[in-house]
């Protein structure tokens, strides 16, 4: 279907000068990758934290996961339209200011305390991310040379995944350090006893996000006092307005881009799933036989080698073909997360921690490899791109049902299938064929 309308030129963006220095910007645009990155990695102690403490399965404690992600495909389109209507900064505020609110919300949750309100509050967090994802990513992408976006995109994303690293030990300390009895142990406790426990539990998540609803606040104010530069259209975007026209583009028709759809959701699928998990698979005995703040701790390691990978791939992206990078890093996940579910001990535990050195360039390298020779339609193509993050919430939702039915161990094979899918794309699927126009 051609698309007719494009409200406004903003949604195709370059710089207004190719000699600018864009550097200051990039540094403020960097910590909005920071905190997001914080706070969603925040949910892989959250999810244990609260299976714990209200006694649920695993499908139930990826709910967490099933409705923050949800968030991306609900308030995708709405977060473009915002940016169209107000810019790319004020978006960012507006963004922040609504993740604040979810972190304020987790207090009435934590006082009832109540599963159902700790879900709402998580919508709320991620409802705040999701227009932060849709005003930064693109951003981030035209705000320099095309040839070196997916370098600046992955050299960005590298400080989202040095929040992501920092996360687990800051909500291990502050969150799952005071939990000192099994769910075994809760089971035998009264009814009262269990709810006093329950509540004490709880309201350990207090301090962590009224702390970090503050920080966005004061966030919130220094972008907006910020004078980000301004970046405007460049094309004449009336043949896409027209949808008689012979030179109407077919967004859905531009192969590389629906493929790199498909790559998106799975590959943030496949990334949010083993998050999830890890700190419950280190927790069994045949793997890590860590204690669940231990384990919680050694998340560090799979957020920690998303970071390092992506600095070293910001570099080797100056270079090398980006496709053929994301083939060979998906692949290599592959084969970690088989070595993985192949065996047991020590093997299993740091294969399945190494994913994430290889995880690093995928989501950066995906999203400037699917907008790539969009043109006018980078804005619309980037939306579709940024809403297939929503596989963070399916994925992990579908895996919580096979672990209860086949053990964590073996649920990984989930990931696995996602991985082979991103070695296709990266190698064959992510190349763009000339924008095809309407007869």
């Amino acid at each position: 279907m051609a698309i007719s309308t494009v409200t406004k030129p903003a949604a195709v963006i370059t710089p207004q000068g190719e000699s600018t220095n864009y550097t200051a910007a990039m540094a403020v645009v960097t910590t909005l990758f920071f905190m997001w990155g914080f706070i969603t990695c925040l949910n892989d102690v959250l999810i244990p934290h609260l299976g714990n403490i209200f006694d649920l399965n695993y499908e139930q404690r990826m709910r967490v996961q099933l409705v923050f992600f949800s968030a991306y495909a609900v308030f995708g389109v709405p977060s473009g339209k915002v940016v169209e209507w107000i810019g790319y900064q004020k978006t960012m505020v507006l963004g922040l200011l609504t993740m604040a609110l979810g972190g304020f919300l987790m207090v009435p949750a934590a006082n009832v305390p109540s599963y159902p309100l700790f879900l709402v509050a998580a919508v709320v967090l991620a409802t705040g991310i999701t227009a932060l994802q849709v005003a930064a990513n693109p951003y981030v992408a035209v705000l320099g040379k095309p040839e070196t976006a997916s370098s600046r995109l992955n050299l960005t994303q590298a400080f989202n995944s040095l929040g992501t690293t920092v996360a687990p030990r800051f909500g291990g300390w502050l969150i799952i350090g005071a939990t000192v009895l099994t769910a075994v142990q809760i089971a035998a406790l009264s009814p009262e006893a269990r709810q006093s426990y329950r509540v004490h539990e709880a309201s350990t998540v207090k301090v962590p996000y009224i702390g970090l609803a503050i920080a966005l606040i004061v966030l919130a104010a220094v972008i907006g006092m910020f004078e980000l530069p301004k970046l405007l259209g460049d094309v004449d975007t009336t043949a896409i307005e027209d949808p008689n026209s012979k030179h109407a583009i077919r967004l859905w028709e531009q192969r590389h881009l629906i493929l790199g759809v498909v790559a998106i959701f799975l590959y943030v699928g496949a990334e949010v799933a083993i998050g999830s998990f890890l700190v419950n698979y280190l927790n069994q005995k045949e793997i890590g036989n860590l204690t669940l703040q231990r384990a919680a701790e050694y998340l560090s390691y799979y957020w920690g080698g998303a970071m390092v990978g992506r600095f070293i791939g910001a570099a080797i992206l100056q270079k090398l073909n980006p496709g053929k990078v994301l083939g060979t890093a998906a692949f290599v996940a592959f084969l970690l997360v088989l070595l993985s579910m192949l065996s047991f001990g020590n093997v299993a535990m740091w294969s399945i921690l190494a994913v994430g050195l290889f995880n690093s360039i995928m989501f950066p390298t995906i999203f400037t490899l699917g907008i790539a020779g969009l043109g006018p339609l980078t804005g619309e193509g980037s939306g579709l791109l940024v809403m297939a993050i929503v596989g963070g919430a399916i994925i992990p939702w579908v895996q919580g049902m096979f672990a209860d039915r086949i053990g964590v161990h073996h649920a990984f094979i989930l990931p696995l299938i996602c991985y082979l899918y991103i070695t296709y794309y990266g190698l064959r699927g992510s190349k763009p064929k000339q924008l095809v126009a309407a007869a």
